[in-house]
């Protein structure tokens, strides 16, 4: 019976390669959040997608085709998200995948894509997703957003510099939030840190004054918030109501302008690690990220004017480097995905705009804590922080 599940698996893999070099286009897929709770983050993402799908094809496709991006809502849902992955890939015989926009969905997906052999660069923050696990390895998947643990080791380099070695912790109750919370506990004591009060939160929250309270009751020099959602911001408004002096520090996922007009007068101060996008111009000539970043925000302003419904923040470039290193890996190796997969692994020295990406066997987010940069909310301004 394995046998026959075997021989009929490798016949359905075999008839959608076919299929790939049958069509007139090569079709990549896209999952995002364009409803639910992550919608703020999978609805730029798309269109980002979008934009740079738009340019390779203005610039003539490749292999003589253009490309097809079908895109779908995962509404921030892990059986939504299932269910159009399999569609994606059954269905519409993607060749590779961009997306989900958040890490349980991302989690769910992983067999999917693992026994489908299709290349999949996600969009999420956690760890987890290229991560192998006995039910689903990440042998397929790829992320460009900054691994949790990479964007946690900026954190706690920056706190360690400061000497600011006793922590509060708030995180969300979700999956990311989750993943923050161990492996913050996890490397904290590498860098002399001492967590000494935590609690959780709803992703939805918008009251933190109980759990701020719990924290704060032992005096941390510092307030670390994991979580996305309305209780990012409501974590510094409820600070700052409550008379807190101790530094919030906020997670990767959170920095954009939206955070400074949520949290208004109450984010000044503020602290979280973020991608170089958002503080471009203040780069040095040397940094080989400066030019590609200012490329991607004038496509982004001057020419697709994606600024006027969604201004710039740190998710901004995720979807665009995902679709850039697709359309890289393939105009090097070609439609086979096994081959897709395999050159995406041994990419080195790939500039982004959320880093410069060094893939292995055993990264497949290829970023270190170089890529990313701690900034200050200062005057209702990113800046980098000192």
């Amino acid at each position: 019976m394995k046998s026959i599940k075997l021989i009929t698996y490798v016949i359905f893999v075999l008839s959608i390669t076919m299929s790939v070099y049958a069509q007139e286009f090569v079709r990549i897929g896209g999952l995002f959040d364009l409803s639910g709770p992550a919608s703020n983050i999978g609805k730029p993402s798309k269109l980002v997608a979008e934009m740079a799908v738009d340019i390779v094809n203005k610039e003539g496709g490749f292999y003589g085709r253009e490309i097809e991006f079908v895109t779908m809502d995962t509404k921030g849902d892990p059986k939504k998200a299932s269910t159009n992955t399999k569609k994606m890939i059954f269905r519409s015989k993607v060749l590779a995948l961009v997306g989900p926009t958040r890490t349980g969905c991302g989690n769910t997906i992983k067999s999917i894509v693992h026994r489908s052999k299709v290349p999949t660069i996600m969009l999420v923050g956690g760890d987890s997703v290229v991560t192998d696990d006995d039910e689903a390895p990440a042998f397929y998947i790829y992320k460009t957003p900054q691994r949790s643990s990479t964007a946690i080791k900026r954190i706690l380099t920056y706190l360690k510099d400061k000497k600011k070695l006793k922590i509060g912790l708030l995180s969300g109750n979700d999956f990311f939030g989750k993943d923050g919370r161990d492996t913050i506990s996890k490397l904290a004591p590498e860098f002399g840190i001492q967590i000494i009060a935590k609690e959780e939160c709803k992703p939805e929250d918008t009251d933190l004054t109980d759990v701020l309270t719990k924290i704060n009751k032992d005096k941390p020099d510092a307030i670390v918030c994991w979580t996305i959602g309305p209780a990012s911001p409501n974590a510094s408004i409820c600070a700052d109501k409550l008379g807190l002096t101790n530094s919030i520090i906020q997670c990767h996922g959170v920095p954009g302008p939206e955070y400074i007009e949520q949290a208004g007068k109450s984010a000044e101060g503020d602290l979280m690690p973020t991608t170089k996008l958002l503080v471009v111009d203040d780069l040095p000539d040397t940094d080989p990220q400066k030019k590609v970043i200012q490329n991607f925000v004038h496509l982004y302003k001057d020419v697709y004017h994606l600024d006027k419904k969604f201004p710039l923040n740190t998710h901004s470039g995720y979807a665009w480097d995902a679709i850039q290193l697709i359309v890289y890996t393939m105009k090097k190796v070609g439609l086979e995905t096994d081959e897709i997969r395999e050159e995406l692994e041994n990419t080195n020295k790939y500039v982004g705009v959320s880093g410069i990406f060094n893939f292995s066997a055993t990264d497949h987010n290829g970023l270190d804590i170089d890529s990313m940069i701690m900034v200050e909310v200062k005057n209702g301004k990113f800046v980098i922080a000192k």
